[in-house]
């Protein structure tokens, strides 16, 4: 099952990683080869070993030595194959049967009513809520594929305030739809992945509020309890928190919803290292679990039931494994089932099924079949990071654990207890010195070299070996994963989650489950005591996070580096004496020092970020890098800070020789102090007034400050850079009329064709028709260029006919929403 569950996920994998989704030849191909693959599997692993006569036959038929041992490798390989072939088509087939549900591109302009009831916790923001809508009716249904079941809608309060968002109430609602799109950067989150993963086909907002109709039957369904259970809580959490600053992670440890943690604390966990705290995952379960089943098992125990003892009807042991699922699976559905807590479910499950069948089953084996399980609910959790975490975290644990040596001392003793209570804590003795980490069981051996509380003391150097252990594997398996998805390793996470795990695992987690079954006003006092928990655990990462070491950044490696250090985390934690473990940190090489990746001498690359409605393009010389605005700000979409800065770093640009803003409007400028804080900066170019707080904020941060102006000019790397807009001297008028326009030209010497001339790219931020007009009269020559951003993203007020007749371009760029 081991071998099937793992080729099944890599079958899945490939298949999200296509282009398109195969066709029926490939549909025949693909069964074929799986039919082949199974009947050679099912020779290989089952037969008897040939005769003499049937192997020369074989081999040659096959060209190969078909002795027992190759026998059985091919068979594993087939078994491989054919599971693999079983997951891509079967994630092929999903994504087919959800591609299938499509919004009508004539839909996308008009106004539709809707019938449907909210089918998710809903989030909220400053200006409304968004929430997933399952629709019943539309107002028409001639419609040549079908159409959404699921929609993702957003309220807005413009005039009147919001409505009761409860799940399951049901609404006649007026909207505006569009298909699902999503920011395309390359190296950052796919939007439109994460809501076909949702089964989301659809968003949208609801485009008439006031004549918005709440429907007075509400739809049920154990879903529909869940979301209200979710919500309830979550109104409890409110009315008792109210602002306090930690409150968005009471709210994500009791019902897995994240919307509401502040960006401080969401930084300041991911720069720690902690963020699997904040998500509830299989140690918060585990907790759960564990103590239901302990309360399960200890009422069970002490139970009759006319004279008739209740553990000699049905074991105490499986009722405790009993109520430990239900209870798993209980606050599984109240955190939202996530990724990580699927795989703790999945394994719990399995384990416990084994358990009523009084079997054994490897630990290996039980987290392949919580992969199987989690990939056929969700083919495409493969795309999130969190399956890559959760996974490959316990992964490396089983696998760093299977070579350290257990000795059991008094097995007979062991045995005998074991009997007489058969759910007892079994006591582990120390390993030999020669296990993993023996030297600190050594010392604890020689500290306290009998029983009493000699004996305490070594199982507590036991304990916190093994955890120092865990997290070890875990910081060291993970940190490939972390560079991948989050461009940095938090260095001071070990450090940190040494701390942090224990104080969440043992106070704020407690209390915040404990609230969620106390009634008012006890509830009250558990969450102010978790939220006070929470502010001492802030003070505490803050001040680790002021390390100058404490986060490592790096670009986002390519697959080799990956493959690379993936390999090297397998050898390190692999058992004592396997050869060759020094080589191991050598492997990091190509991860920790990546390659340049900037274009070669005398060329330019140029990256207009996919933002939405605003400016921000990056300009790469060999060794210069140049960002032209910023993106829109906190007053907006917050691009700056979730979109700039990400791709940046994602592409291991920690240092700016110039920031450009061109003028002071907020789609243009907003992002800037993101980047000012995030990156280190050579040079601040802009053209906004000298009041303006960008000049404090740039000379805080050690950045020489030039007010833009024609007539500067500069290269870099055999690469012009000069500036065509606005004149020098004080800035008068409204922003766009003195607004920056660049001009980037390689040197004629240093063109990459040199037959062609130079390469020019023109960067005309939102220049209106009269600079448009200016720029023509003065020299439309200078204006030439292949590459145009064009000015004020398309807008009517710019791209007059004269100016673009003297650009020319071959590639017009239109940064809009």
């Amino acid at each position: 099952m081991r071998a099937m569950w793992c080729g099944f996920a890599l079958g899945v994998i490939v298949l999200q990683r296509q282009a398109a989704l195969p066709g029926w030849g490939a549909w025949v191909a693909l069964v074929l080869a799986s039919m082949l693959a199974a009947g050679w599997a099912a020779w290989a692993l089952g037969a008897a070993p040939p005769a003499d006569e049937s192997h020369e036959m074989v081999r040659r038929v096959f060209g190969l030595a078909c002795g027992r041992r190759w026998r059985m490798a091919l068979g594993w390989a087939a078994v491989w194959f054919a599971a693999g072939c079983a997951g891509f088509g079967y994630a092929a087939w999903r994504a087919e049967t959800r591609l299938a549900e499509a919004l009508p591109a004539a839909w996308q302009a008009r106004n539709i009513t809707i019938t449907g009831y909210i089918s998710s916790l809903p989030s909220y923001g400053e200006i409304g809520a968004s929430f997933l809508f399952r629709v019943e009716s539309w107002e028409t249904h001639k419609a040549a594929t079908r159409l959404p079941h699921l929609i993702q809608l957003s309220w807005v309060a413009r005039e009147a305030p919001l409505p009761p968002l409860v799940p399951g109430a049901r609404w006649r609602l007026a909207v505006r739809l569009k298909r699902p799109h999503g920011n395309g950067n390359f190296g950052l989150r796919d939007t439109e992945v994460a809501l076909l993963a949702r089964g989301v086909r659809a968003v949208g907002y609801v485009s008439d509020p006031g004549h918005a109709v709440r429907l007075p039957i509400d739809a049920s369904g154990i879903g529909v309890r869940i979301e209200r259970a979710r919500a309830a809580l979550r109104a409890r959490i409110d009315a008792v928190l109210g602002d306090a600053p930690h409150r968005g992670i009471v709210i994500a440890l009791a019902t897995g919803a994240q919307d509401a943690v502040s960006d401080a604390d969401r930084r300041l966990m991911r720069d720690t290292g902690t963020s699997h705290l904040v998500a509830i995952s299989g140690l918060h379960l585990a907790f759960v679990a564990g103590f239901a089943g302990w309360i399960a098992g200890a009422l069970w125990r002490r139970a009759r039931w006319r004279g008739v003892e209740a553990p000699l009807v049905v074991p105490a042991q499986k009722v405790a494994l009993a109520g430990a699922l239900l209870a798993a699976g209980v606050y599984a559905a109240l955190a939202g089932f996530n990724v990580p807590v699927q795989r703790a479910l999945w394994m719990l499950a399995v384990v416990a099924l084994a358990l009523f069948a009084g079997r054994e089953v490897a630990r290996s084996h039980v987290l392949a079949w919580a992969l199987g399980l989690v990939l056929l609910r969700d083919p495409w959790a493969v795309t999130a990071a969190g399956f890559w975490l959760s996974f490959c975290a316990v992964a490396a644990i089983l696998f760093a654990a299977s070579g350290v040596p257990r000795l059991h001392r008094d097995a007979p003793q062991d045995a005998a207890a074991d009997a007489a209570d058969p759910m007892r804590e079994r006591t582990e003795p120390l390993a030999e010195p020669t296990a993993r980490g023996g030297w600190l069981r050594c010392l604890a051996a020689i500290a306290y070299p009998t029983g009493g509380w000699r004996e305490a003391m070594r199982r507590l150097a036991s304990r916190l070996c093994d955890g120092a252990r865990v997290q070890w594997a875990v910081t060291l398996a993970l940190a490939p994963l972390t560079v991948y998805w989050f461009a940095q390793i938090p260095l001071i996470g070990p450090i940190a989650n040494a701390f942090a795990i224990p104080w969440v695992s043992m106070l704020v987690a407690p209390l915040v489950i404990a609230s969620a079954a106390m009634p008012a006003p006890i509830d009250a006092l558990a969450l102010r005591g978790a939220h006070t928990c929470l502010d001492w655990l802030v003070v505490v990462l803050s001040a680790l996070e002021g390390l100058p070491w404490a986060v490592l950044r790096l670009p986002q490696p390519g697959a080799w580096p990956l493959a690379s250090a993936a390999v090297g985390v397998a050898w390190w934690l692999a058992p004592r004496g396997w050869p060759l473990r020094w080589i191991a940190p050598f492997t990091w090489l190509p991860l920790l020092v990546p390659a340049p990746t900037g274009p070669p001498p005398g060329a330019f690359r140029l990256a207009a970020l996919d933002i939405g409605q605003g400016t921000s393009v990056l300009v790469e010389t060999a060794r210069h890098r140049l960002l032209f605005d910023a993106g829109p700000g906190p007053e907006s979409t917050q691009a700056g800070e979730r979109i700039v800065v990400p791709y940046l770093q994602a592409h291991g640009i920690g240092r700016l020789d110039a920031l450009m803003i061109s003028h002071d409007d907020s789609d243009h400028a907003g992002g800037a102090q993101a980047v000012l804080d995030a990156v280190d900066v050579g040079a601040f170019v802009a053209a906004v007034l000298p009041a303006h707080p960008l000049w404090a904020s740039a000379r805080a941060k050690g950045a020489q400050t030039v007010q833009c102006a024609a007539g500067q000019r500069w290269r870099w790397d055999g690469v012009d850079f000069e500036v065509l807009w606005p004149d020098p001297g004080p800035l008068a008028g409204k922003p766009n009329a003195h607004c920056c326009v660049l001009r980037v030209t390689t040197s004629v010497s240093a063109a990459p064709d040199a037959q062609a001339g130079p390469v020019s790219a023109l960067l005309a931020a939102d220049i209106e028709a009269g600079g448009e007009r200016t720029l023509v009269a003065r020299d439309p020559g200078r204006l030439r260029a292949q590459v145009l951003v064009v000015p004020h993203h398309g807008s009517r007020s710019s791209s007059t006919e004269p100016f673009l007749d003297s650009v020319w371009p071959l590639v017009a760029i239109f940064q809009v929403g």
